[in-house]
């Protein structure tokens, strides 16, 4: 920075206050700086700066994107979000697997991020007590955690006066909408392949699946329900066990994108075609989704702003520590196309 700012004919916190953004500075002094910059070749010292800030710029970033292609997208928005802000990423996948979650936080953390974002495992206990107990800023995203938020900023949650903030999409409304709309068509057998037990995101649409069928005057059948664990081999599975009852479901909710894929799987082994087989119906849309045969009706969640809002959340925290917790909730959309068995439907909200 000194010799920048030598030949720049400028003092070094002139250049310091252009790199960071600290201070106004004027537009033929910022030129000149920056000119200087490209002839030295000069860039940051990261871990110089880290030293002295006791900040890294950098966010822990810990989604099953490898395993889970929704999370490819909220990845992007994350990985949007903090370039916006100056900020880098590291990245780990926990294979939705909570010792394996557990391994990969701590590693983040022993990286020196300044914060963390992490879709949740079905079993988050201990992860949560090490975030808490290391005081390391984290937005949880997808997933709830129950007893976390704070309330008139006073922390509820398992780790006293640590506040976690979170974002996901509306879960419930949307599944009841899928059900009311496949009752409408006539079925009265409507199945749901659910995910993994005990994420929130399972829980909230089983409960938008039983609203749905109550609203339509049908009955609850829990023989309808099978947990395809959010994945497709899972779904594949449960498809499977669905249509082998004496009585199988005319219609399918499938409640996440990969499940999708298995339930289609399952149904093509046994020679049927949906939807003049069985109506099928999605949670998480595609973005190829509107080539498959038929094209799939589906609730499409606002993958990118769930990770651009995650690290908003997380910025906020890094600059106000003891502020009260937030859980925000993004509304997502219904696709109307036709494998609900609906002709020459277009793509509609």
């Amino acid at each position: 920075m000194a010799d920048v700012a030598r030949h720049a004919g400028v003092s070094v916190a002139t250049v310091s206050h252009v790199l960071n953004d600290t201070r106004p500075v004027l537009p033929h002094t910022r030129q000149a700086v920056l000119d200087a910059i490209d002839t030295l070749g000069y860039t940051t010292n990261s871990l110089a700066r880290s030293l002295v800030t006791a900040r890294t710029r950098s966010i822990g970033l810990a989604v099953s994107a490898i395993s889970n292609p929704y999370f490819t997208e909220i990845l992007q928005g994350v990985e949007a979000g903090a370039l916006e802000h100056g900020y880098s990423l590291l990245i780990a996948d926990p294979h939705d697997d909570p010792e394996h979650e557990r391994k990969v936080v701590r590693l983040l953390h022993e990286r020196r991020v300044d914060g963390m974002i992490v879709a949740p495992s079905s079993q988050p206990r201990e992860l949560i007590g090490y975030l808490g107990r290391h005081g390391v800023p984290t937005v949880f995203l997808d997933r709830l955690v129950d007893g976390v938020d704070g309330v008139d900023g006073v922390d509820q949650g398992p780790v006293p006066g640590f506040a976690f903030d979170q974002v996901c999409a509306e879960n419930a409304e949307p599944v009841t909408h899928l059900v009311t709309h496949l009752a409408e068509l006539g079925h009265r057998r409507i199945g749901l392949v659910a995910g993994l037990p005990g994420l929130s995101t399972t829980s909230e649409r089983i409960t938008g699946y039983r609203h749905g069928l109550a609203y339509a005057g049908l009955a609850y059948d829990e023989r309808l329900v099978v947990p395809g664990n959010s994945e497709a081999t899972g779904a594949e599975r449960a498809t499977d066990a669905l249509l082998s009852l004496p009585a199988p479901p005319t219609a399918l909710v499938t409640a996440n994108n990969a499940m999708t894929i298995g339930a289609l799987r399952a149904v093509r082994a046994r020679g049927l075609t949906v939807p003049a087989d069985l109506a099928l119906c999605c949670f998480d849309d595609f973005s190829w989704a509107d080539l498959f045969s038929p094209r799939l009706t589906a609730i499409s969640q606002p993958s990118k702003e769930i990770g651009a809002q995650a690290v908003r959340l997380l910025l906020e925290r890094l600059d106000s520590p003891g502020r009260a917790a937030r859980t925000v909730r993004l509304p997502s959309a219904f696709v109307h196309r036709t494998s609900c068995g609906c002709p020459g439907k277009g793509t509609d909200s």
